[in-house]
């Protein structure tokens, strides 16, 4: 299993390399946008989040926000530590949060649900391409820290686990 550092460090050697993949076809929006999106899912959204770590640390006074999320997981659960299904559940978490958060902050002029999804809806409509690159920068970066830690299989949940008989 590799440090936090290592991950940083690896993270962020590979993020322009990873980005200068979508060149042919995005141009320099493109290399922004998934060396992005690879440095967001390694530094912020790693699969660590599920501990105290440099991710979580990184999120500063909203660390807190991220409290549920490692109570609520073991770490290295299929929900943290999964190809694909990691990143979704951490961003559709952070979503959750956001779309939360906009409930209770719209009497002071916050933007409502409503408003914040149909912007979502036009920004994915506008700039698919760039967004996807993004999407696929942070499930790579994921990669990247599941196979620096050896376990890009994750354990299995405790309620689907057989309980062993002793002899």
């Amino acid at each position: 299993m590799a440090s936090g550092r290592s991950h940083d460090r690896a993270t962020w050697l590979l993020s322009l390399p990873f980005g200068l993949l979508w060149w042919p076809w995005l141009g320099l929006a493109g290399v922004a946008s998934a060396a992005g999106g690879f440095l967001a899912g390694g530094l912020w959204l790693s699969p660590d989040l599920d501990t105290r770590s440099n991710p979580s640390r990184r999120w500063g006074p909203l660390a807190l926000l991220w409290w549920p999320y490692r109570r609520g997981l073991r770490h290295r659960s299929l929900l943290s530590h999964s190809p694909l299904l990691g990143s979704a559940f951490r961003l559709a978490y952070l979503a959750v949060l956001v779309l939360a958060l906009s409930v209770l902050l719209s009497p002071l002029g916050v933007p409502g649900p409503g408003r914040l999804l149909q912007a979502g809806r036009g920004l994915w409509e506008q700039q698919r391409p760039l967004l996807l690159a993004a999407l696929v920068g942070v499930e790579a970066s994921s990669w990247l820290h599941l196979l620096q830690d050896g376990d890009p299989l994750p354990r299995q949940p405790r309620l689907l686990r057989r309980k062993r008989k002793r002899r």
